[in-house]
């Protein structure tokens, strides 16, 4: 949906940020409404988010680091330790090839690109190894090139986790969705198969703004 159709709202909901006033939040069969962000991340929910939240002072590669520790559950360590820890180092250099910053590790995050950002919020959000996505617009603020390597590189993460995209680039939902929902204000105006949807006046209208 369009800007202020509450995307953003419902990911915040099913990650755990906010509490829904009415229903329920189901993740692989269990409802998990009442659990916390945490413990929903512990049982196979991995996000990234729409606003960066990655640690800017840190490099590519100990942001990754830091978010394995945590899925670990380890005690806190304190930085040097955490840094010469091989096995983790050596997961977190995995993490960072698959999305294409392994030459990008040791770079301070404040001084990466804004599409490196997003690549590298996808990988803090794959090394908590998810069963379920959930992607709050990943492809904000990226240009056309952008946004088409972002895409190809989600391609192939279907097949490893249910992925929950919240996106207003049509194009790019259109290319990697195979069920789409449109929101408008809250409200669920339409939801079914890409090509449904791609042929669905009332969606042309409410989003493109079609007569």
């Amino acid at each position: 949906g369009p800007n202020g159709a509450g995307k953003s709202t419902l990911i915040a909901q099913v990650a755990g940020w906010l509490k829904p006033d009415a229903g329920a939040v189901h993740l692989l069969g269990e409802d998990v409404s009442h659990l916390s962000v945490s413990a929903r991340a512990n049982r196979g929910l991995g996000r990234s988010f729409q606003v960066s939240s990655l640690a800017g002072e840190f490099s590519a590669l100990g942001n990754v680091l830091l978010a394995l520790q945590g899925r670990d559950h380890g005690a806190f360590r304190f930085w040097s330790p955490l840094r010469r820890d091989a096995r983790l180092r050596a997961e977190a250099m995995a993490i960072l090839e698959r999305v294409g910053l392994s030459e990008r590790a040791s770079v301070q995050v404040s001084t990466l690109s804004h599409g490196e950002r997003r690549l590298l919020e996808i990988a803090l959000a794959l090394a908590l190894r998810p069963k379920v996505l959930l992607l709050d617009e990943p492809m904000a603020g990226l240009g056309p090139e952008g946004t088409r390597q972002l895409t190809e590189f989600l391609k192939p993460l279907k097949a490893e986790a249910a992925i929950l995209l919240v996106e207003h680039d049509m194009d790019a939902v259109f290319a990697l969705a195979d069920r789409i929902s449109v929101l408008v204000y809250g409200k669920v105006i339409a939801s079914g198969p890409v090509e449904e949807i791609r042929r669905s006046a009332e969606v042309r209208e409410a989003y493109l703004g079609d007569s």
